[in-house]
């Protein structure tokens, strides 16, 4: 059974930090690319970080670059996401996904997802 597991979420302070990870099971690791998503009430879902399965390029959206960073841990089947000097902005449901042969920013080439971790942000 493939299992991604969010976990790290919580409730911060404006200009925090947290780290968040995403824990597999039943997939061979290295052969998927990996995501971050986040969605927000009555936004649509966005990619926030991507990192690729062969080289392990990472991307960053805009609206992160500078203040997040994705890094996976191939020989612990996660992947993390960094989040320091965080905003009220960045209050969402973050999700990690896996997808076996797109790097990207678009959910629907993602085959497995987890069920999200709250990140609260407040001012």
């Amino acid at each position: 059974q493939v299992q991604l597991v969010e976990s790290g979420g919580g409730l911060v302070q404006a200009g925090g930090s947290l780290r968040l990870s995403c824990a597999t099971s039943g997939v061979t690791f290295n052969n998927y690319n990996m995501g971050w998503f986040r969605q927000a009430p009555g936004k649509e879902r966005e990619c926030v970080a991507r990192i690729s399965r062969n080289t392990g390029s990472t991307y960053l959206a805009d609206s992160v670059k500078g203040r997040f960073t994705i890094v996976r841990d191939n020989a612990k089947n996660t992947v993390y996401l960094q989040m320091n000097s965080l905003k009220p902005e960045d209050t969402a449901v973050y999700y990690c996904a896996a997808s076996r042969l797109y790097d990207s920013d678009y959910g629907r080439y993602y085959e497995y997802w987890g069920q999200g971790t709250q990140v609260t942000v407040s001012s």
